[in-house]
């Protein structure tokens, strides 16, 4: 089973989040993982916010998305952004009871076009995925 990893679950694999031992768990039992390039932004602008929140040094921050592109490489398979997904990405922000904003529509279209499993800590995106028909799993936190 591919699944796609959003940047909900990501972001606890570099910053310690009360989901991090969790998702850690869950990716070391799952082998054919996903990443977008969409998703690899969306991780350097989290953790550019962070910088800018003051709770991670910009130097911590720039190790950590070393980090990250080493992993990714390593343990992933680059899924790379279409045309075709900004427009499904568009219907799908178009569907008002999705409730859906456009990074996680975007994540949703291309989940839906490479047909992977969505990997997700995002109750909104878990719910959206479900009504759109795409398979969505959710690592168990307590």
């Amino acid at each position: 089973m591919n699944i796609y990893l959003d940047t909900s679950v990501l972001i606890p694999t570099l910053v310690r989040e009360a989901a991090s031992d969790v998702v850690k768990a869950y990716l070391t039992t799952r082998q054919e993982r996903l990443i977008s390039d969409f998703a690899a932004v969306e991780v350097a602008s989290a953790l550019s916010r962070l910088v800018r929140t003051g709770r991670l040094a910009a130097a911590e921050a720039t190790a950590r998305l070393a980090d990250f592109d080493t992993w990714r490489a390593a343990t992933s398979s680059v899924v790379d952004l279409h045309a075709a997904d900004a427009r499904l990405s568009l219907a799908y922000v178009r569907r008002f009871e999705l409730m859906l904003r456009a990074p996680d529509a975007l994540h949703l279209a291309i989940t839906n076009r490479v047909q992977a499993t969505l990997l997700t800590l995002d109750r909104r995106m878990e719910r959206a995925a479900r009504q759109l028909g795409i398979a969505v799993d959710v690592p168990q936190t307590n």
